[in-house]
């Protein structure tokens, strides 16, 4: 009988202590709560480049190997620059024809303005021999009246009558040749100029020519600059799934470029946490893959809309019956100065961690 009393005894004292230290550790968790919000539901993001290439072709080296680290500027493989060096020399053929055809326009224009400054001249000659001509005509047309009413008086023979007459003629025939010369002056003036004008024309559309051509060349060697893909950014290589001879299209994913220096974490919060979560406050985060090694950073920002409105099919809870689920909203915790660097290098992005924001 006293035997079974004193098993009674050691298991109440076990049950107590257990409460007791349930009870602590509730207690604990009720106060931290107060001051605190935790989630496991977060990884370590940095940035990761995709490596795209400009242009297309058959890659004819590859300079890096797997996970390899590399600085900015480093170059990661080159495309076969047969064709775009033949597109080069095309480009820079098609941009001399259009010099060519700028310089032949404009000794045209050279030409035609010649023209039409001789033209303009024999325009004003004319009219200067046109005035002559016609003080002339006048004299002979009076000479001839003159002489007509001594001819009718018998004043004078036969013979000084028909030379006035032929004075008169020679006068009128004299000033129709130079009225014509003149109208044919000024025809050909006004063709001069019309022409000047449309070299001018042609002369705007060769330098037109010239500055597409100048483009032209300006993307081809651009283009050619494109063959030699290089890291735009310090950081570590991915898998490196390519290999001379292998053909990638413009545009074409190959792999990523991971940026080593620049880390942060997302934690996914409860819709329910939110309430006294600011910006600016202080986080506490533990990386899974170090135990035991406690980081610290500050929450920066909080995502404009919830992860499931991201998501490939968003939920729409008008086309269905409706289930209340807590939604959970990323929020952006970056590491402070206070950190170890190396201890920071070793983080790889996609870590789980448990951050533990402290309210207050």
């Amino acid at each position: 009988m006293e035997q079974k009393k004193k098993t009674n005894k050691k298991f109440i004292i076990i049950i107590s202590t257990f409460v007791f230290i349930g009870l602590v550790y509730g207690g604990y968790k009720f106060i931290h709560s107060l001051s605190h919000e935790s989630t496991d539901d977060a990884q370590v993001e940095a940035n990761m480049n995709s490596i795209i290439p400009h242009v297309g072709g058959y890659i004819s080296k590859v300079y890096v190997t797997d996970n390899q680290k590399v600085k900015k500027g480093d170059t990661l493989f080159t495309i076969d620059q047969n064709d775009y060096l033949i597109k080069l020399e095309q480009a820079k053929a098609q941009l001399a024809a259009a010099e060519s055809q700028v310089n032949v326009a404009e000794a045209s224009i050279g030409s035609y303005r010649a023209n039409a400054a001789a033209s303009n001249a024999q325009v004003t000659s004319a009219g200067g021999n046109i005035e002559t001509a016609r003080i002339k005509l006048g004299r002979a047309t009076s000479d001839f009246k003159r002489y007509q009413n001594l001819y009718s008086n018998h004043s004078i023979t036969a013979q000084q009558y028909e030379q006035a007459l032929a004075a008169k003629e020679e006068a009128e025939n004299q000033l129709k040749i130079l009225q014509s010369q003149q109208k044919a002056a000024s025809s050909q003036s006004s063709a001069a100029n019309s022409q000047t004008t449309i070299s001018e024309k042609q002369v705007n559309v060769a330098e037109a020519n010239v500055k597409s051509a100048q483009a032209m060349v300006d993307a081809a060697k651009l283009n050619l600059d494109y063959t030699v893909v290089l890291a735009p950014i310090d950081g570590q290589l991915s898998e490196v799934g390519i290999q001379p001879g292998q053909f990638v299209q413009p545009g074409q994913s190959l792999f990523y470029l991971v940026n080593t220096e620049n880390k942060w974490v997302v934690a996914n919060f409860k819709e329910t946490q939110l309430d006294k979560m600011r910006i600016g406050q202080k986080v506490t985060i533990e990386i899974d893959a170090y135990p035991g090694e406690d980081f610290e950073g500050t929450i920066t920002n909080f995502s404009p809309a919830t992860g499931a409105k991201f998501s490939l099919l968003p939920p729409d809870n008008a086309t269905g019956n409706f289930v209340k689920t807590i939604q959970r909203l990323p929020v952006k915790i970056e590491f402070t100065k206070n950190n170890d660097v190396e201890k920071l290098a070793l983080l790889r992005s996609g870590m789980n961690v448990d951050v533990d924001v402290h309210l207050k």
